[in-house]
């Protein structure tokens, strides 16, 4: 793509060649791109849905419909064609429709050529001009970009202001606009002996004011292309060794240039960590860029908020740059699975967070408390609704983040932490650059494992059954104790219980179920146990016995580390104090 931005009446012109490579087992005779810069007009579906839904975002609101004429967004494609024949051209809103003159046939490519205007909105949600931070440009989803096809068809989503999903492909974009400013990008800058601006060049270059200036960046294996710009930018560069270079870019100012001296030092850390626990990261550069209304992620790019103290600095960036993974790498169709690309990455980022700032909470503690406070409020759907579709902001916004990193983190507990750290890195291997869905993590958990565990994924993805397992009885009967579990919830689990002595010792048993047609390996995890007979599924409760006698036990304890939903932690827990009977559910 070229395109010419013009900073005084905050339009933009571009043409672009586009060369697609049908991949499908399907003729295609239409192509779908999104045009998400027309969400940002009065009346649009993210306007409407803005204004409507039960608890709007805070930043949205019914901003869009104030926005006057001189401030809306607007992406047009004015013209485009096939190898010279003209493509009809239908633009529904947020989304483009374009027929071809000739079909492209399975595996089989084709060149595009096209034209296109814009107009940068004023900064309501992610994109657009004049942040509430200052920043002049935050120039994100601003392309005509091409939708995903794949064995559901396509999927050309109406932007109404949640999640984006892309094809992966090789970017050559020549960015023009006026000298003063400093621009930050997906990708390599390809000229920087032309541009200076705090990337190395020959020497110090200086034009006259208005001047204009040509960046150009490339990408490979990207599924998009983000950009920011601002005359004010400090761009600074951290290198890694044997890994890429990290780029930095904020707003001149001296309180923000103390803060933000000292985050490539933890951006580098938690690199090494990722690239460690969950695969190498693949690009050669990544860039933390002032801009936008939080954080967000784009390949080799994340605009975040600036104005921060170190600690949610650090915060914002591990999470957005970990997005590099679960939303560029592997790159699952966040619109239907939010939760594989933010809960994956939440989960990961608390671990991040852990490790560069120990404490002695949980890491994965506030995503249960999120979800548990959703199930409360009796507005839990099922993960498997898509993105748009679910009714509140909070439904979504628990499900995707806290959920989705409960999800990974009780994996834990059903075969066993080993497996699933080991499983986490086997994910990335092999599933890296395939778009994975739901059954592409479960296989690899089950491969890694050995274990089934679709029944797993079914109720947890698919229902909003909850878990509540209790301790019913506990009897000493010729000389041995009993132990009763009760099922109360709907959903299915193993269990792991802890008898606890008042002699300071304790004994701990995994109890896995039939469906799983196994157990989780003894030596995998950091704690000893002993795996009894499966809990058949279809039984309520469970009994077993254990030697020892009642007066030697201080409590037994259901989920002793605290990795599974369970709702009800009341009937978890039994304490015997000294001297103490059998213990029996009122």
């Amino acid at each position: 793509m070229d395109v010419a931005l013009d900073v005084k009446e905050h339009r933009y012109n571009g043409n672009g060649t586009l060369t697609y490579m049908n991949n499908s087992p399907d003729t295609l005779r239409e192509l779908f791109f999104h045009l998400y810069f027309n969400a940002f007009r009065p009346g649009s579906e993210m306007d409407v849905r803005s204004r409507t839904i039960e608890d709007p975002d805070s930043r949205v609101g019914a901003r869009i419909a104030e926005l006057k004429s001189t401030e809306v967004g607007e992406l047009v494609v004015a013209r485009m064609s096939q190898q010279g024949k003209p493509v009809v051209l239908e633009h529904l809103g947020t989304v483009l429709r374009a027929t071809l003159p000739q079909a492209l046939l399975p595996g089989k490519s084709t060149t595009l050529n096209y034209e296109f205007t814009g107009q940068v909105p004023v900064q309501i949600r992610r994109s657009g001009r004049n942040s509430s931070e200052g920043v002049a440009y935050s120039m994100t989803q601003w392309y005509p970009k091409l939708a995903h096809y794949d064995q559901r068809g396509w999927h050309a989503y109406p932007y109404v202001g949640r999640e984006f999903h892309g094809v992966w492909g090789d970017f050559d974009v020549k960015l023009t606009m006026d000298s003063a400013y400093t621009i930050a990008a997906t990708g390599v800058l390809q000229n920087p002996e032309q541009i200076g601006h705090g990337y190395p060049a020959k020497k110090a270059l200086k034009r006259p004011a208005g001047d204009k200036l040509t960046w150009r960046f490339m990408a490979k294996d990207v599924h998009d292309f983000a950009w920011a710009a601002d005359p004010d930018y400090v761009h600074f560069i951290e290198t890694v060794p044997n890994g890429p270079t990290l780029h930095f870019f904020h707003k001149n100012d001296p309180e923000l240039a103390a803060v933000w001296k000292d985050l490539p030092g933890h951006m580098v850390k938690a690199l090494r960590y990722m690239n460690e626990h969950f695969g190498t990261y693949p690009w050669p550069q990544y860039s933390f860029v002032q801009g936008g209304d939080g954080g967000m992620e784009y390949p080799m790019l994340t605009l975040i908020t600036g104005k921060r103290r170190i600690g949610s600095l650090v915060g914002v960036s591990v999470h957005e740059f970990v997005h590099s993974w679960y939303h560029g790498m592997l790159a699952s169709n966040e619109g239907r699975f939010p939760w594989m690309d933010e809960g994956m990455t939440q989960y990961a980022s608390s671990k991040v967070m852990q490790h560069l700032f120990p404490r002695s909470e949980a890491p994965h503690a506030s995503a249960y408390r999120g979800y548990e406070a959703l199930v409360a409020s009796g507005k839990h759907e099922p993960p498997i609704i898509h993105a748009d579709h679910f009714a509140t902001n909070m439904a979504y916004g628990v499900t995707a983040y806290n959920f989705g990193e409960l999800f990974v983190h009780q994996l834990g507990a059903v075969i066993g932490e080993e497996n699933l750290a080991a499983g986490m890195l086997r994910y990335t291997k092999a599933c890296g650059f395939k778009h994975p869905e739901p059954i592409d993590f479960e296989r690899v958990m089950e491969k890694q494992s050995g274990l089934e565990l679709d029944w797993y994924f079914d109720q947890w993805i698919n229902t909003t059954r909850t878990l509540d397992y209790g301790i019913r009885s506990i009897m000493e009967v010729d000389g041995e104790l009993r132990i009763t579990l009760e099922r109360k919830g709907e959903m299915l689990m193993p269990v792991d219980v802890v008898v606890e002595k008042h002699d300071g010792s304790n004994v701990a048993y995994h109890i896995p179920l039939t469906l799983m047609l196994g157990a989780k390996p003894a030596g995998g995890e950091s704690w000893s146990f002993t795996a009894l007979p499966a809990w058949q599924w279809t039984d309520a409760t469970y009994t077993f016995a254990v030697p020892g006698r009642i007066g030697q036990v201080s409590a037994v304890t259901i989920d002793p580390l605290d990795r599974t939903a369970d709702i009800d932690r009341s009937n978890d827990r039994v304490v015997f104090p000294a001297g103490a009977g059998g213990f029996v559910k009122p």
